[in-house]
């Protein structure tokens, strides 16, 4: 009996690297994680893979990044008027940068 490996299909779609970083997370955590670490919270798009999330922000801010790191976060419940809702399912990737490098938001 032989054993194939799954694999997923090959279509990739193709984003541009403003596609891909879609603002970044500025919370205390955030703040806290960038002074200490030299880690920086964004999100993205859902469709990005973490070898787009560096490309892009190697691009976008001239960066050495050494790891990226995904998260995807359900969305919350809410509730308008007499309706129940869902905010959207996000993307969340964290960024760990080079001990030389920044990148100033303000």
């Amino acid at each position: 009996m032989t054993t194939e490996l799954k694999t997923k299909p090959q279509t990739k779609l193709r984003l541009m690297p403003h596609e891909v970083l879609l603002k970044p997370l500025v919370t205390e955590k955030s703040i806290h994680r960038s002074t200490r670490n030299n880690q920086y919270a964004f999100e993205v798009n859902v469709n990005a893979t973490k070898e787009d999330v560096r490309s892009a922000a190697e691009e976008l801010f001239d960066v050495k990044v050494l790891q990226v790191r995904t998260q995807n976060r359900k969305g919350k419940p809410r509730r308008h008027r007499f309706r129940m809702g869902k905010t959207k399912n996000w993307k969340k990737a964290i960024i760990t940068l080079h001990s030389e490098h920044r990148i100033e938001f303000y």
